[in-house]
Parts: structure tokens; C-alpha cells; sequence
């Protein structure tokens, strides 16, 4: 073991940073939807509000219908805009629906199908941005953009929500367009975390700047796996690492405490960073987490462990039952969720 401990890598050794230009040539959809169209979603025909959201994306992300003339008086003129749903008629649509339901895959569509300028996104890359380049710096690149999609808009703190509507209010008003999702709408974000009247004032700003689409179904994750996370035994382990070398790829080993230490170190758009070259992610003596700002650090870094979809093999408590304390019910209670969604998935996860 000692031998092949030398030969893994180690997420804590790693230091990533990210300057404001590469942040920017991230802002794209990541692998597992580089190519999701509206075509190769399946809507899940329980649920006659997933095929609504995709055509309603569908007709927002088309190119305005021409209008075209025929005969006298335009009589004979071509049938066009009944054809196809109507498009939203705000600057923005707000996808809201359970984790799990394909909001990122229709996100991803969306984007595909839409010409010109345009950026891919999570919340916290775009809030990333604006540390990076400032305020201005970040406007300057993003105005003009004919779409900006954002994932996984959750609001931690009334100051990320008052520097994300002042951009969504700058970008709308010179003619770009927002596409969103969220696991709550728009009028309920911040529920249940703050109650300044500034900050519930600027959240109904946002609000209004959307059309809220609905999206209900079951989590595809869960349709084929049952029960928690699974958690290794030390043998169990040890054949893993021994396996994944000898298959010519490149698994993490690293102490799950070590690990959430070290993400306090790194900042979360650098999150992506850690895994480069990394085909499986090993983790030892996994434990319950108490402190909310570790847990949430640990979501996030869970995030794009997801988005490069990259499998996990653990020991100790399984990572489905992680968040303690109380976590679980309080204001995060969906994004931690969501994360153990994921966790599941990727500790059952084939190593490719």
C-alpha cells in the first residue's frame, strides 16, 4: 500500500489559481453537456411539465420567424409563428424544479442553440469573475453577449445577490438574454437564510426581469440506484488504487479531513483545478461534517467533481450521510441534496 500511496496522487498537494481571462474560457458548457441538444432530451412522459420547459427553451432560443409576404396584400403569405411555441417574452427564463430533472441539460441546449456571443456558467464562476476583473472588468466582457446561461443560482449571502441583480439588470436592459436554473424560484430564494428588507427588495428585482418555468419529475440519478453512497472497507480500497493504476489511469488517495482543510485553502472557482489528470477520486476515513461552511465547500468542490464526471471510491461513513448537525433541514437543505444526489451516483460510477 505505502508503495502505491507514493504513485497517487494527492488533491492537497495541488495549489490552482485562476486568472479573470481563463475564468472567462471556462465560461462553456462542461463535458457531460458539450453536446446535449433539445433533440437527446428525454422528458419523462409522468411529468408533461419537462416537454413544456424544453419546448419553451426551444422557441426562446430560436431565431426571431420571418415574416414573410406573399400575393396581394400579403395574402398567401407563409404560415410561421403558430407553428412553433410562443417564446417568452421577458429577457430571461428562471428553469425551477427539483435536482435531478435535466434543468443543466436543457441550460446546455439552450446554449448550443443559440448563435453569437455567449457564456456557460455556475453561479459562483460568474460571481468568481467579477472578484477577478471588478465589476466593470466583468461587465465589459459579458455586455453585448446575445445569451448567458447560469447554473445552480443559489444565493449564500445578501452581497452576492445585490452584485448578481445589478448584472442581470445592466446585461437585460443592452439586450442580453439570461437563462437560470435553481432548485428554487426566484421569489424564494434566500428563504429560510436572510430577512433584510433590502435584501428580499433585490431578489424581487430579479424576479421580475424572469419567466418562471416549472419543472417537476424524479431524479434521473436515483432511477437506477438505490440506498446511500457506498463506502469501501480498507481492503476494498486498497484494490481499487491497485486496480486503477494497473489499468494505466490515475486515481486520487487522499484523507477526507486533509481534504476539507484544504479546500478552505483554494477558492471554489479554482475548485476544477484539483482534478486535472485525475480519472478516479479516492477518499479515506470520510466522516460527518458539523460545520455548515465546510459542508457548503464540499458541495461545491462535489460540483465539479460532477460536471468532469469523475468517480469516487471511499471508505469510513458513507458520504450520503455527511451532513450533521442539523444541515440537512435548515436553509441549504436542497444543495446538500443535490450533493448527495451526486455522491450517490458517483461512488456507484463505472471508472472509465
Amino acid at each position: 500500500m505505502s508503495e502505491q500511496q507514493l504513485t497517487s496522487a494527492r488533491l492537497v498537494d495541488r495549489r490552482p489559481t485562476i486568472s479573470g481571462p481563463e475564468l472567462v474560457a471556462t465560461l462553456v458548457p462542461p463535458p457531460q453537456f458539450a453536446h446535449a441538444t433539445f433533440e437527446s432530451y428525454r422528458p419523462d412522459d409522468t411529468f408533461a411539465s419537462q416537454a413544456q420547459a424544453r419546448d419553451a427553451l426551444s422557441a426562446f432560443a430560436a431565431p426571431p420567424a420571418p415574416v414573410g409576404r406573399g400575393g396581394f396584400f400579403g395574402f398567401g403569405r407563409k404560415k410561421q409563428a403558430e407553428d412553433r411555441p410562443a417564446a417568452p417574452t421577458k429577457p430571461g427564463i428562471y428553469l425551477d424544479g427539483g435536482f435531478g430533472v435535466g434543468k443543466t441539460h436543457l441550460l446546455a441546449a439552450t446554449w448550443h442553440a443559440t448563435s453569437g456571443r455567449k457564456y456557460f456558467g455556475t453561479f459562483i464562476e460568474y460571481t468568481a469573475l467579477v472578484g477577478a476583473l471588478g465589476y466593470a472588468g466583468a461587465l465589459n466582457v459579458l455586455q453585448g453577449a446575445r445569451l448567458i446561461c447560469i447554473d445552480e443560482f443559489e444565493l449564500d449571502d445578501p452581497g452576492d445577490t445585490m452584485l448578481m441583480t445589478r448584472l442581470i439588470g445592466e446585461l437585460t436592459a443592452s439586450g442580453t438574454r439570461i437563462v437560470a436554473t435553481s432548485n428554487t424560484p426566484p421569489n424564494a430564494l434566500g428563504e429560510g437564510r436572510f430577512a433584510a428588507a433590502d435584501f428580499m427588495r433585490e431578489i424581487q428585482a430579479m424576479s421580475d426581469r424572469f419567466e418562471t418555468i416549472r419543472i417537476d419529475g424524479t431524479d434521473y440519478r436515483q432511477r437506477d440506484i438505490t440506498g446511500d453512497a457506498v463506502a469501501l472497507t480498507e481492503d476494498e480500497y486498497r484494490f481499487s488504487l491497485a486496480d486503477v493504476s494497473a489499468s494505466g489511469e490515475r486515481m486520487s488517495d487522499d484523507d477526507f479531513s486533509e481534504l476539507i482543510k484544504h479546500l478552505a485553502t483554494v477558492h471554489p472557482s479554482s475548485y476544477s483545478g484539483l482534478l486535472g489528470g485525475v480519472q478516479c477520486i479516492g477518499l479515506r476515513d470520510v466522516h460527518e461534517l458539523t460545520d455548515q461552511s465546510a459542508a457548503l465547500r464540499f458541495v461545491a468542490f462535489i460540483d465539479r467533481v460532477y460536471d468532469a464526471q469523475i468517480p469516487i471510491r471511499a471508505t469510513g461513513t458513507s458520504l450520503t450521510s455527511i451532513f450533521g448537525g442539523g444541515m440537512i433541514d435548515g436553509g441549504y437543505r436542497k444543495k446538500y441534496q443535490r450533493c448527495m444526489s451526486r455522491l450517490n451516483a458517483l461512488t456507484s460510477s463505472e471508472i472509465a
